[in-house]
């Protein structure tokens, strides 16, 4: 190909995205591209599309004007979960060259023998059951920390999720391979991985091409922090009833694991996680956050909620409102339920109008913002690890401690991906924290 060309990436959704987009992006360097900002001008533009929520859908269209405007003339691809689920629709948007699904955006540059403007959408897409092996993904070079991926798929059934359509079934990578991969990580000069996937805690199913376990996830983290070199780890999104307590036992006594646990709920109402058909009750949830808070009373938790799902009482809302309240957890991530295709969910009854999701939405938000600043509030006085980002925002930059609590001091381009000791002091008008210095750990 042709040394000269030039691609751009846009990823829409998740980290485990992220780390797909970062990877293909290294498969075009390796045929002689050279990567651009999406907001430069490109021979081709990359989207790689997610599905979860109807905004992201309408995202897309949004992207591709974009790209047009900066080159009229380049040569459009859609990847991703949306790409898997609606090719055709996405074939159908004005601007759009390609579309590959779940197994064929691993390999893109093989359809880029000509890069000139398509009439139509030209359409890759295998049935979602051919999307049965694992491709091993990880970014780097685009944040200070990494992100690496170490499973796929999911075998659950939630009734309002297109993942599993997506994405096919739970499979992982192999031991080898994510401890290859984080070496190699650490190497770059990187201090801090999150690992991803879209059900990780069942790291370990499909790990040699069977649905037979050869290591667990407790196996996984306990391999990981043995890689010299990686300052810090830490779990994203894990699913209640596969974190167990002796994976919080571990990360409590971990070299490098953080205090940091994102758990989804979804749902405060037992009536309501069992219409998701999730694999927990609400009971189950507060052990979690107990157990954390037992071994570890200054850690993070994070959790994702869903408003307005079908059959969503004012009653069921308000029990969900009342749990969250109640739990000691730091911050919400909050979604509007939005219909899916293909699901049970949006064949059910009890359709809640989207004035009420939204006022719901708005009312979670407002209780996440309380308890973000009442964790921040815990936090002050005490002596904790922070490592900077690399952006300068408005003459500030920002770091996140060891539990995610967001600091920020005044730009200093010697600050970006150094690790430092302080102590935690005020909380801005922004609701970020300041610091005072007291040594740095590495630079």
């Amino acid at each position: 190909m042709n040394p000269t060309k030039k691609v751009a990436f846009y990823t829409l959704g998740c980290k485990l995205n992220f780390s797909e987009t970062s990877t293909i992006a290294r498969s075009f360097k390796d045929e002689g591209f050279q990567r651009v900002d999406f907001s430069e001008t490109a021979d081709i533009y990359v989207i790689n599309t997610c599905s979860v929520t109807e905004n992201a859908d309408k995202r897309f269209k949004t992207i591709v004007k974009q790209a047009q405007k900066v080159n009229p003339d380049a040569f459009v691809a859609a990847i991703g979960c949306y790409a898997q689920l609606k090719p055709e629709e996405l074939a159908d948007v004005n601007g759009v060259d390609l579309v590959l699904g779940a197994t064929e955006k691993f390999k893109i540059t093989d359809y880029l023998n000509d890069l000139s403007k398509n009439h139509f959408g030209e359409v890759h897409s295998c049935e979602i059951e051919e999307a049965d092996f694992y491709v091993g993904s990880y970014s780097i070079g685009d944040r200070t920390r990494a992100f690496l991926k170490v499973q796929d798929g999911c075998d659950y059934k939630c009734t309002y999720c297109t993942i599993p359509l997506a994405r096919g079934i739970s499979r992982s990578d192999t031991m080898t391979n994510v401890l290859k991969n984080a070496r190699e990580i650490s190497e770059q000069g990187i201090k801090e991985i999150v690992l991803t996937g879209v059900n990780i805690g069942d790291y370990g199913k499909g790990e040699f091409g069977n649905k037979k376990h050869e290591h667990t996830f407790l196996d996984l983290v306990t391999e990981l922090d043995k890689v010299e070199g990686i300052e810090r780890l830490r779990i994203s999104s894990i699913e209640p009833n596969l974190l167990k307590n002796e994976t919080i036992d571990l990360v409590s006594k971990s070299r490098a694991f953080v205090p940091h646990f994102h758990v989804p709920l979804q749902s405060g109402s037992n009536d309501i996680l069992k219409k998701m058909k999730r694999r927990y009750l609400r009971e189950l949830y507060t052990d979690r956050v107990s157990k954390i808070k037992e071994v570890m009373p200054h850690a993070c938790i994070g959790v994702d909620v869903i408003v307005g799902f079908p059959g969503e009482t004012d009653e069921h809302f308000l029990e969900t409102y009342n749990f969250l309240n109640t739990l000691d957890i730091s911050y919400l991530h909050v979604f509007t339920y939005s219909e899916r295709d293909n699901t049970e969910a949006a064949e059910m009854e009890g359709v809640v109008p989207k004035n009420v999701r939204a006022k719901r939405s708005k009312m979670l938000r407002g209780l996440s913002a309380k308890k973000r600043r009442a964790y921040y509030e815990q936090q002050l006085g005490s002596k904790r690890t922070v490592l900077f980002e690399g952006e300068n925002k408005e003459g500030y930059i920002h770091g996140f401690t060891e539990n995610y609590v967001k600091v920020k001091t005044p730009w200093n381009p010697e600050l970006v991906n150094t690790l430092h000791e302080v102590k935690l002091t005020t909380i801005d008008d922004d609701g970020l924290v300041r610091f005072e210095f007291i040594k740095t750990l590495v630079s």
